[in-house]
């Protein structure tokens, strides 16, 4: 499977984030999980995974709804977290070079989060030109409302849970994303393709190599059928 994908790229790099909030100017990533995958013979073949807790700015605590969101802690940060700084070289290793695909449930939000992240430490530039697939996307193209990634784990069957812990939702997005390219191979068709709700328009600054086309919860027409509309940029 993912015949489609195998032309393009030599691997896939599954990404997702817990952060203090939704803000991300203001907010901090809490932790990120990530998975390298290679094409295998009939699935994704994971070669490596992190799954990193970044200690808060000092000075800052976490909400009490994102402790009771995540489980994660103020000590489990403390005691067990990694420095930014060492938190971004690991994904400088893990994005830089390479035909690499990135691969995100709500990519447009993580990535967001990730160039603000990485703009601090002056590597910004690792987001610049990568090419990117929101599995979110593809799954309001495949089935109605709602469209979380429990619905879309809950609609395939999956074995993984959405536990909301970074490495977890990595690996259940990777599932994801075997499973709809079993079930249709399209998935080409949406790198660097963000759907979008109308009602309250693109989340975040827009990423430059991306088109960002109005997305409804019932539509019939694929979302690459439609004319892409001009995207901004990140600055």
């Amino acid at each position: 499977m993912l015949e489609s994908l195998k032309e393009q790229f030599d691997r896939i790099v599954v990404f997702d984030t817990e952060t203090t909030g939704v803000e991300h100017k203001t907010d901090e990533i809490i932790e990120i999980g990530i998975m390298q995958a290679s094409f295998g013979a009939d699935r994704p073949a994971p070669e490596r995974e992190e799954d990193l807790l970044i200690r808060l700015t000092p000075g800052r605590t976490l909400p009490p709804f994102i402790t009771n969101l995540t489980g994660i802690t103020d000590e489990m940060l403390r005691d067990r977290g990694v420095d930014k700084a060492e938190a971004c070289r690991t994904l400088e290793d893990f994005f830089g070079g390479g035909r690499t695909l990135l691969v995100a449930y709500n990519a447009q939000f993580d990535l967001c989060f990730l160039y603000f992240f990485l703009r601090a430490f002056g590597k910004a530039e690792l987001l610049r030109g990568v090419r990117m697939l929101d599995a979110m996307t593809v799954y309001k193209d495949r089935r109605p409302y709602p469209h979380k990634l429990q619905n879309a784990i809950d609609a395939y069957s999956l074995e993984t849970q959405n536990t909301h812990r970074a490495v977890d939702d990595a690996r259940a997005t990777l599932e994801l994303l075997y499973a709809m390219a079993a079930e249709q191979d399209d998935l080409d068709r949406y790198i660097n393709l963000f759907g979008y709700n109308p009602k309250y328009g693109v989340s975040g600054p827009r990423i430059s190599s991306v088109r960002y086309v109005p997305q409804g919860f019932h539509e019939t027409q694929k979302l690459y059928e439609k004319l892409p509309v001009l995207s901004g940029c990140i600055r």
